[in-house]
């Protein structure tokens, strides 16, 4: 598509009042975009829309600002897909109001792989976190890309999990491409950009309002194959995801939660509302079509010295040195412990304690949090 088809679905986006729906519903009448904008002021408003939005869009509003977006866009090194670009998602178009326009930044193509989605709260707990980042870094190691919102905690570790595995993962954000929210993952930002994509239907300089996080939700449902639901609280933005997935004829998978956490509310409702339960990949893969199942590879082998599934962990726990097994045995995998509490646990002294944690750390067995607590992996 040529620059100038660019600028006026930009154009379009801009014009206030008009919509997203009603953005597509010009162009289908029109046959274009720039057709819309050559139509006579006579003809917009014969079309049903507004009439203030048909003397604006006869005004010529919204394109010099298109112009300046696509110049900026450039000295970037964004991409603006429309919904006539050849690399636009073809799982998006199927939604009932799929973005007119898509700034990317990253891999385009990885938007046309199979996906799958995995939101939660913002606020997670230990436990709720390592879930994430298993299950993201166990379906990214399956070549599914792992689409989520770059928000702090469940998107931010699946974010990573993804990455770790290594594989690709698409950030979708509620701001212009080219503000970051939070502040706190400009590092993530760049790592998935430069293993996947980043994208946003907003404009440039669009700054993280409230109201933008529910209406970028569509898209990460849109862009995959199901929506993973891993913690969320009752009155959580991750259900509204989970509904519009359901809406959009997606899958709906959750994680079970501790019935007495607040976090829990959300994924255990869902299942009571017939989401599928899910504890780990395999779960959410079987309910894919034959035919996308087929095209999954087998998992990506791991890291040197680190088990590659829990399986694989389970056994090289059992060679574990008497140390290492006290220390293991008193860990947890939703409750993360203090050293003085594992000492005590473990029932040997401060040095040897700190010498099987290490070891057990190196061999991918548990993790190390801030305050020097620590956690079993899943």
């Amino acid at each position: 598509m040529s620059d100038e088809g660019t600028v006026f679905w930009l154009a379009l986006v801009r014009v206030e009042g008009l919509g997203v729906r009603g953005v597509h519903k010009l162009v289908e009448h029109f046959g274009s975009p720039h057709a819309a904008y050559m139509a006579s002021l006579t003809e917009l408003e014969s079309c049903g829309v507004p009439a203030r939005v048909a003397q604006a869009i006869f005004a010529q509003t919204g394109v010099q600002e298109a112009e300046k977006d696509l110049e900026a866009a450039a000295k970037g090194g964004y991409q603006v897909l429309t919904f006539a670009s050849e690399n636009y998602p073809p799982l998006l178009k199927q939604i009932p109001d799929p973005p007119p326009v898509l700034h990317c930044l990253g891999d385009v193509t990885v938007l046309s792989r199979h996906a799958v989605a995995i939101v939660g709260t913002r606020r997670p707990t230990a436990y709720g976190t390592q879930v994430a980042e298993r299950l993201a870094h166990d379906l990214a190691a399956r070549q599914l890309v792992v689409v989520s919102g770059l928000a702090r905690g469940i998107d931010g570790a699946a974010h990573r999990g993804a990455l770790e595995a290594p594989g690709k993962t698409v950030a979708v954000l509620g701001s212009g491409i080219d503000v970051i929210y939070p502040r706190e993952h400009e590092r993530l930002a760049k790592k998935i950009v430069a293993s996947g994509a980043m994208i946003s239907e907003f404009p440039m300089g669009t700054s993280p309002a409230p109201e933008n996080f529910p209406i970028r939700n569509r898209i990460i449902s849109g862009l995959s194959l199901g929506v993973v639901v891993v913690e969320a609280a009752e009155y959580s933005g991750s259900l509204i995801t989970a509904r519009l997935a359901a809406e959009q004829n997606r899958e709906v998978f959750a994680v079970p939660g501790n019935i007495t956490t607040a976090q829990s509310f959300g994924p255990n409702h869902l299942i009571k509302q017939g989401a599928k339960l899910t504890d780990q990949w395999m779960d959410v893969i079987e309910e894919f079509p034959p035919e996308v199942r087929m095209q999954l590879l087998p998992p990506v082998e791991a890291s040197e010295g680190t088990p590659a599934t829990p399986e694989a962990a389970s056994l090289f726990a059992s060679s574990l040195t008497p140390d290492q097994k006290a220390v293991f045995d008193a860990l947890r995998a939703d409750q993360p412990l203090f050293v003085d509490a594992i000492v005590g646990s473990a029932q040997i002294s401060q040095p040897r304690a700190l010498a099987a944690l290490l070891e057990l750390e190196m061999s991918g067995l548990i993790r190390q949090l801030p305050g020097k607590n620590f956690i079993r992996k899943l």
